[in-house]
């Protein structure tokens, strides 16, 4: 399946992953989470807390809370223990998107349930700004807002089984998700959608 160009470096794959292949990841992904089980971030400055929840699979997670900021680091903020390991499925998706010779060092996993959203923001804490960004959807569909700035967006629907990839020129564009729409998927217990985030954070080599 070829790739939909939406934006300069902002490639889309609609339906990249089959019903069966949402499942068996869907598996992986729970299955690893009862070892690195979801909690909610908060905002650096103010304490709130995020509205989605969140863990992380590979050596590195990312994580923000009031005390520390916005960082990554390799253990759990609740647990102490390390990360689980990212899906052997997502390290062939990465391999056969973004070709770009190293594998990626964190999966950022959000859960977002009815009412749950993420604010319009830059992922800009990594230092490997040469690799792009993997994003894979599970569950309910979504409204994905991007652009080159907070007041010039454009929103893309992303629906289970979505493969979005973003870097080059847009590698640090402003993106979020405005909302869920609820209803559409029973594939995830509880309704609601996940989304798999796959980065490079330290430079190759």
């Amino acid at each position: 399946m070829n790739a939909i160009d939406v934006a300069p470096g902002v490639s889309l794959w609609p339906g990249k992953l089959s019903s069966i292949e949402q499942k068996d990841l869907l598996d992986a992904v729970m299955m690893r989470v009862t070892a690195a089980p979801f909690f909610r971030p908060t905002m650096p400055r103010t304490g709130k807390e995020f509205s989605v929840q969140m863990t992380n699979f590979g050596p590195l997670g990312w994580v923000s809370d009031q005390a520390g900021g916005y960082r990554y680091q390799p253990n759990h903020p609740v647990t102490g223990a390390s990360w689980a390991d990212i899906p052997d499925a997502l390290l062939v998706l990465w391999d056969e998107t973004t070709h770009y010779g190293a594998p990626p060092e964190a999966c950022l996993v959000n859960l977002y349930r009815n009412g749950a959203r993420m604010g319009l923001h830059r992922d800009a804490d990594e230092l490997a700004v040469d690799a792009p960004v993997l994003s894979v959807s599970l569950g309910a569909s979504a409204l994905f807002r991007f652009g080159t700035g907070r007041r010039d967006t454009r929103t893309l629907q992303l629906n289970s089984g979505d493969v979005l990839m973003f870097g080059g020129p847009s590698r640090l564009m402003y993106h979020g998700i405005d909302r869920i729409q609820a209803g559409g998927s029973n594939l995830i217990k509880g309704g609601g959608r996940i989304n798999l985030t796959l980065r490079r954070v330290s430079p190759k080599g």
